[in-house]
């Protein structure tokens, strides 16, 4: 198939599936004699699954690794499982992260009353002691689809 029907049938876009080829997730498919790439059933497989694993939150790394130790089916699975212990380590400290964030959002909508003016806003006040109190004590802002080494 080409790659507008790939990119249908996974329902990811064309420049993602290009991109995972670039960098190594996808295997480099073959080309018709128009050169136009031609992918086989293995890669819509491969692309399924690095497309589960995205929506796991698993990083690119991670999802190489997973490759890499499906590509030896007869091995112990245990480093999959570990793999898998990091991640969810990983999700879970991600949704304490998130509970406070809602915790300090919910502060701040409280801080809100109605007919004051900008100047006076509460929420606007408390971002700004938010973030200083921030700075002081708290690793950098983790982004959302990674993990801290």
């Amino acid at each position: 198939m080409k790659i507008g029907e790939l990119s249908k049938t996974t329902d990811l876009p064309v420049e993602t599936i290009r991109y995972y080829e670039k960098i190594g997730l996808m295997p480099e498919p073959g080309r018709n004699a128009s050169g136009y790439r031609q992918y086989r059933h293995d890669h819509l497989d491969r692309l399924l699954f690095i497309k589960r694993c995205r929506n796991l939150d698993m990083t690119q790394d991670e999802i190489r690794e997973l490759i890499r130790l499906a590509d030896n089916p007869e091995a112990d699975c245990s480093e999959v499982d570990a793999l898998l212990a990091r991640h969810l380590s990983h999700v879970r400290e991600r949704l304490t992260e998130l509970t406070g964030l809602e915790q300090t959002l919910e502060r701040l909508q409280r801080a809100c009353s109605q007919g004051r003016t900008v100047s006076e806003c509460g929420i606007l006040g408390g971002l700004t002691k938010e973030l200083d109190r921030v700075d002081d004590h708290r690793a950098p802002n983790h982004v959302p689809g990674t993990h801290r080494k």
